[in-house]
């Protein structure tokens, strides 16, 4: 028994046949399949919100650094710790009185120029005690806001520097000390899109209340474009300001707008992605605000002065710029190759070249009538960049192309429409895997789910082939500068490609094929005997074993038939042995017209590779 590699989901199962139709945590090499590698946390180590952004980067003095960037806060993190590098918004200076209510944990602060939303960070200091247990240590802390009645006031709970709620003893206010300083971090952004109008559509706090969107549209959220400048790192949380972060002011240090410099000329104030051009060292802000105004244009390209972060003002001294896309009515996302910067709008593809003075860079159409799933959904690999549409999988090898798919119906189909931006696309080089993690529809919250990345789809560009399995993950990152790729599952890091472990407990994989028949489906055949093809190289357990599935059915479509067992596990519909390394056969019986088999292992740090097992069959009857 011999099967084609990759999954077709895109034809009829009797269309398939000597071909996979189904698989769990399996991957393809050099064409037969096997499990993936497994994962364990990188550490203990948590961080505040869902990440959307992993950049890896080695700084002068060899520290190798990671940018975490995640709808509340942004992180650079070195040996497993994260510290917190979120910029500072506003700050105020003796401005902020406090009310504490006798029974209650909520503390009310009063600050006229606050600025902040529902969900956002402020750090208060040189607060003295309120009265009873609400005492200075409790206050002068970080607190995430909770609500904001008013734009004078925010309210948040009292802790102590455990984490532990403080509730109140006694009722009082007043500004907590001589003067009361806050210093308030950039707003914080949305976990997940709302789409629609009227109350509801944005998050709490984002507006006065009752209020609502005027436009029929999704909100944008929190997704971040980040890129070393040398040893220091700049960065831009989508549709806000560029910020940069500089690694000689230590790593607890926040970075700061880049507006916000002395020596700052012209620097946009908004755009959609930041990135500094390797070969020619121009920052880049992408979808911007043009020179001279703050409104941003979501089609407008500019570039800083060749190795100044600073001016953008051009001078027939320096060369700063701008550019704008001649088509499609909003940029989505920019990727460099060697050669270029890949440049996709809402419809349209574009390339933009390095190209001298005067003008510095090019740009020129590359392909139209294109889509792209979200910002997050494109990567490129070997000079080659391959992305998710709407509906489609495309690849710009010299030209674009769609990519043809065998699970397309599979994916799209089970594809929540809401949560187009959460897709991330990744690389895992070692296995020449495109991965691509989306949202289900199963998993959206009208039916019940979090809403979050549960599903992945792989396309192996050195096998040629498809392949899809079910994970929670929101970003990602190759191995390269660290041992392993790197992905983001919840609140913490997880090394991937390590052992045949979920994280510890065991990881179950299964494949299954298409249904096989005998002549042209007309006859009945039994099925006797099972001669496996396995290898376990590489487990970690000390007797690893696969169940082996044969299915009989007698029409296409039809549930398959109760087999007959003997000696071996018994299941409602078909005949299930479990394999040991050194098992020779297993003898069974199965009946019908079709038959189909699966491999499946459950046991833990169990690695198997299927090659090509031998079936006992002969034509029979029914009786």
């Amino acid at each position: 028994m011999q099967f084609r590699p990759g999954i077709n989901r895109d034809v009829t199962s009797y269309s398939n046949e000597g071909g996979w139709v189904d698989c769990e945590k399996v991957r393809f090499r050099l064409g037969f399949p096997e499990i993936i590698g497994g994962w364990e946390k990188y550490s203990s180590q948590t961080y505040i919100g869902t990440v959307r952004s992993l950049f890896n980067w080695v700084a002068l003095d060899g520290d190798d650094l990671l940018g975490v960037g995640t709808h509340q806060k942004f992180y650079v993190e070195k040996g497993t710790d994260f510290y917190d590098v979120t910029p500072i918004r506003a700050t105020t200076t003796n401005g902020i009185t406090f009310a504490a209510t006798d029974g209650s944990s909520t503390i009310t602060a009063t600050d006229s120029a606050h600025g902040a939303v529902g969900g956002d960070f402020v750090t208060i200091s040189g607060a003295a005690s309120l009265g009873g247990l609400i005492t200075a240590a409790v206050l002068n802390q970080e607190y995430q806001i909770v609500s904001v009645p008013s734009t004078s006031t925010y309210t948040f709970i009292a802790k102590d520097t455990s984490g532990a709620t403080v509730t109140a003893n006694s009722s009082d206010s007043g500004n907590g000390g001589s003067g009361v300083d806050g210093a308030y971090q950039i707003n914080t952004g949305l976990n997940t899109s709302v789409g629609g109008t009227g109350w509801g559509t944005g998050t709490w706090g984002r507006g006065t209340w009752g209020s609502g969107t005027t436009l029929n549209s999704i909100t944008q959220l929190r997704l971040w474009s980040q890129d070393n400048f040398g040893e220091d790192l700049v960065f831009n949380p989508r549709d806000s300001g560029i910020f940069y972060w500089n690694k000689s002011d230590g790593l607890t240090q926040r970075a700061v707008n880049i507006t916000s410099f002395t020596n700052s000329v012209d620097a946009p104030t908004v755009a959609k992605q930041v990135m500094v051009s390797d070969n020619d060292r121009h920052v880049i802000a992408f979808g911007c605000n043009p020179l001279g105004s703050g409104e941003q244009d979501p089609l407008l390209i500019r570039f800083a002065d060749q190795e100044n972060i600073l001016d953008w003002s051009p001078t027939s001294t320096n060369t700063a710029g701008d550019l704008r896309i001649g088509s499609g009515s909003e940029f989505v996302r920019a990727i460099e190759t060697k050669r270029e910067i890949v440049i996709f709008t809402n419809n349209s593809v574009h390339s933009m070249q390095f190209i001298g003075a005067p003008f510095t860079f090019g740009i020129q159409p590359i392909a139209s009538h294109t889509t792209i799933m979200g910002p997050n959904s494109a990567v490129s690999v070997n000079e080659s960049i391959f992305w998710m549409g709407k509906e489609n999988f495309y690849i710009y090898d010299g030209q674009v192309k769609e990519l043809p798919c065998t699970v397309k119906e599979k994916v799209f189909f089970d594809f929540n429409s809401r949560q187009p931006d959460k897709v991330f696309a990744g690389v895992n080089s070692e296995f020449t895997e495109i991965i691509w993690y989306y949202c289900s529809d199963g998993n959206a919250v009208a039916n019940g789910g979090d809403g979050e990345n549960d599903k992945y789809v792989v396309f192996n560009y050195g096998e040629g082939v498809w392949y899809y399995g079910s994970l929670s993950r929101t970003a990602y990152i190759d191995r390269g500068i660290r041992q392993f790729p790197i992905a983001a599952g919840g609140q913490y890091l997880y090394n991937h490609e390590v052992g045949y472990l979920d994280d510890g407990s065991a990881m179950t994989s299964s494949i299954e094929s298409s249904p096989i028949d005998v002549g042209d489906g007309d006859r009945f055949v039994s099925i006797s005997r099972i001669i496996p093809d396995l290898t376990f190289n590489g487990s970690g357990a000390t007797s690893p074993s696969v169940n082996i599935t044969v299915q009989g059915g007698d029409f296409p479509g039809g549930a398959y038939a109760q087999s007959d067992a003997s000696g071996v596990t018994r299941t409602s519909t078909s005949t299930t042995v479990p394999f040991e390394q050194y098992t020779n056969k297993a003898d069974i019986r199965v009946r019908g017209r079709t038959f189909a088999l699966k491999v499946a292992s459950t046991d833990a740090d169990v690695r198997w590779r299927l090659g090509s097992p031998r079936i006992e069959i002969r034509q029979d009857g029914r009786r």
